[in-house]
């Protein structure tokens, strides 16, 4: 089975075999799972909830309750959390329990980016259905990090852009999704780095914390969408994919040392 030696275990996820072939979508090239996506929704106020009453919040998951994502375009100061042990997630600081954020995603650990702070309390974009959701976690039993990296996708010219502490240092032609499954845009994150295992179009994946918009599911999975290498160079610079975003092998591979819960932005 192939693995990803990474070189900065604490904000990498290195997975490797059967999950990681079933989250690359062959032909379509599209991040996806043979696992389903579930919905749940409840909840209680203070952190009360048992763990069964609350879903996960994990790229399977649709979560009801989540206040929007209001800044798709805000930039941060590259805070990136990672919680200890399970996490409660709240509408707001002690408010409503909606879901629990997981140690691992993916197989590797979970990595999230913080787009705002009150007091100790953080809060974070979620890798569930629906696109944009946030919540609050307390500070208490997270790990912290800083991540100068951020990837900025522009649908209408078909380019990656690779920042790093705010300056460019790539750019490269990608393909995107075509106009019946469009690329998601907004704000989110590098969620996993994946390695499959076998003959795939890519040896790396990058799941994302979005979804397509329009396919509930793909492949068997969620639709999760993703950065992904592709074989036939012909396709970079079109809109071709089913909502995932194919990138050349020099891309893929400055982009495999992007830390996870990097901030990732799509623009129409």
């Amino acid at each position: 089975m192939a693995t990803i030696r990474a070189p900065r275990h604490s904000l990498r996820a290195v997975t490797a075999g059967g999950i990681t072939t079933a989250l690359l979508l062959s032909a379509g090239g599209c991040g996806g799972s043979s696992s389903g996506h579930g919905t749940a929704s409840a909840g209680t106020r203070g952190g009360n909830a048992a763990p069964a009453e609350v879903p996960e919040a994990t790229t399977f998951t649709t979560v009801t309750g989540a206040p929007a994502d209001t800044t798709p375009g805000g930039a941060t100061d590259g805070l990136v959390v990672h919680p200890t042990s399970p996490a409660p997630v709240f509408d707001r600081p002690a408010g409503h329990r909606f879901a629990t954020l997981p140690t691992t995603e993916l197989g590797g650990p979970t990595w999230v980016p913080v787009v705002e702070t009150s007091g100790d309390w953080r809060r974070v974009l979620l890798p569930s259905r629906p696109n944009g959701a946030t919540g609050w976690v307390p500070g208490t039993a997270l790990k912290t990090a800083r991540t100068p990296y951020t990837v900025r996708v522009d649908l209408t010219r078909r380019r990656l852009v690779l920042e790093k502490s705010a300056r460019p240092v790539g750019r490269w032609p990608v393909a995107v999704g075509d106009v019946k499954t469009p690329t998601p845009t907004g704000r989110t994150f590098v969620m996993a780095t994946l390695a499959p295992a076998g003959k795939t179009p890519s040896p790396i994946v990058l799941p994302l914390g979005t979804h397509s918009a329009t396919l509930d599911t793909f492949g068997g999975g969620p639709g999760t969408v993703a950065l992904h290498g592709w074989p036939d160079a012909s396709v970079f610079g079109k809109a071709a994919t089913h909502g995932c975003v194919r990138v050349p092998a020099v891309a893929l591979k400055a982009l495999s040392r992007v830390p996870l819960g990097s901030l990732v932005f799509i623009s129409a």
